[in-house]
């Protein structure tokens, strides 16, 4: 870990940098992988599963009978705390589901609009390291609230050309039963283009490494629109003289065990608390099953001293990070001051592992610093959003002169004639 007491604020833009890759080696394999699978479709992800995962799939699609029996292969406490996270999830986004407002904005002129699913969207969950079977519950349920049509999930199978029975058991308990056995770049490219098994979406969802991010991105050329552009996961632990060490060490090496990409900053005011939370990651890490990962993560990542809490709030808008932990005494209490950040988790309790499974809120966030213009997903990912309009003869004639003095201003005379028109009827 590196670690900076009192840094200048001038040397700030250099502490935010997350660690970077190739792009131009990534594009160029991304490119490959797009045109292989629109020339060979199934058989191309077939291939692609040898090559990446080393697995023999004979057939890409997952059966009803392989979805059935991930039931029987789940103990009975895992399919009870799914189930308590599937209703927390569901309360949370469906609460976001908005009312029609019709707004009168002259007389006789009424505006209002609605929200239309977006008809068909794939869901990417990766399955190597980490299979990660709650991330279908964060996009499936909103998916089904929001009445998409056609869900579509892909995932990569292990090296006996199987599905993880928790992300099967999960898909299905959410009602999605077009799940695929493909992952990475190639998954991406199968659900953008469609082949024989895999049809084409509209809009694409889902974390994975950083072949799978440039694959979305590369998605976008083709007209499919993504949930948004990010990187690997992140979390910064704010924490003043009040903070819980242990917890603090706790919560960055959740993230830190994600991959040796991942990027974790913490940040304390206090000496005594940011040397005792050090410490406690040196204690904590060796008990890790996936200790050589965080340690990976920790070597890239920053330790911070500041001298307030007004200035790790401004370090902390300045990085906008994924996830942000506030292990303060009063932490409602800088809420006005957040401007950039994915999810905020409040107080030495609030976990960042709460949000990732079972709170309610999304887990699916903007990363590397696309916390300052986007969003996590939400109900409103998954739909458009159509403005309607009625005018009746009062409201025309009430609106009408000012849009033909406005068109006639710019030039666009068809534009006027279509008022005119109507109000010498």
């Amino acid at each position: 870990m590196k670690i900076y007491r009192y840094p200048n604020q001038e040397n700030w833009q250099e502490l935010i940098k997350r660690p970077a890759f190739k792009r131009e080696e990534i594009s160029k394999i991304i490119i490959e992988i797009f045109s292989e699978v629109e020339k060979n479709d199934d058989k191309a992800l077939i291939e692609f599963n040898k090559k990446f995962d080393s697995a023999n799939v004979e057939n890409i699609t997952v059966s009803t009978e392989e979805i059935q029996n991930a039931d029987r292969l789940m103990s009975n406490e895992l399919k009870q705390a799914i189930q308590q996270a599937k209703e927390n999830i569901t309360k949370f986004h469906a609460s976001q589901q908005p009312q029609i407002e019709k707004i009168e904005t002259t007389k006789g002129v009424i505006c209002w609009r609605e929200n239309r699913a977006i008809e068909k969207v794939g869901i990417y969950i990766p399955g190597g390291t980490a299979p990660l079977f709650s991330t279908v519950l964060m996009l499936a349920i909103p998916a089904q609230l929001a009445s998409c049509k056609e869900i579509v999930l892909c995932t990569p199978p292990d090296k006996n050309g199987n599905i993880n029975p928790a992300i099967l058991y999960t898909a299905q308990i959410c009602g999605i039963s077009k799940i695929f056995k493909t992952g990475g770049a190639q998954a991406i490219a199968a659900m953008t283009l469609g082949t024989e098994s895999i049809p084409n979406v509209y809009k694409i969802f889902g974390p994975g490494n950083q072949f799978v991010v440039a694959a979305k991105e590369y998605a976008q050329n083709y007209g499919v629109a993504i949930d948004m552009p990010a990187g690997p996961s992140e979390v910064l632990v704010i924490a003043d003289e009040k903070a819980i060490p242990a917890f603090c060490a706790a919560d960055l090496l959740s993230q830190a065990e994600h991959g040796s990409d991942s990027q974790v900053i913490f940040i304390s005011t206090d000496l005594k608390i940011f040397n005792e939370t050090i410490e406690d990651i040196e204690k904590q890490i060796k008990e890790l099953p996936r200790n050589e990962f965080a340690q990976q993560s920790l070597d890239n990542s920053n330790f911070i001293l500041l001298n307030t809490l007004e200035e790790a709030i401004e370090f902390s808008n300045l990085y906008a990070p994924e996830h942000l932990i506030l292990a303060l005494n009063e932490s409602e209490k800088y809420i006005p001051s957040i401007q950039n950040a994915g999810s905020v988790f409040l107080g030495n309790y609030s976990c960042e592992s709460a949000g990732d499974y079972a709170s309610g809120t999304n887990h699916t966030l903007p990363t590397n610093g696309f916390a300052k213009n986007y969003s996590g997903v939400s109900l409103d990912s998954f739909v458009k959003k159509i403005t309607f309009q009625h005018l009746s003869k009062e409201g025309l004639q009430n609106l009408g002169k000012t849009i033909e003095i406005m068109a006639e201003a710019e030039g666009l005379f068809a534009h006027k004639n279509a008022v005119t028109i109507r109000l010498n009827q």
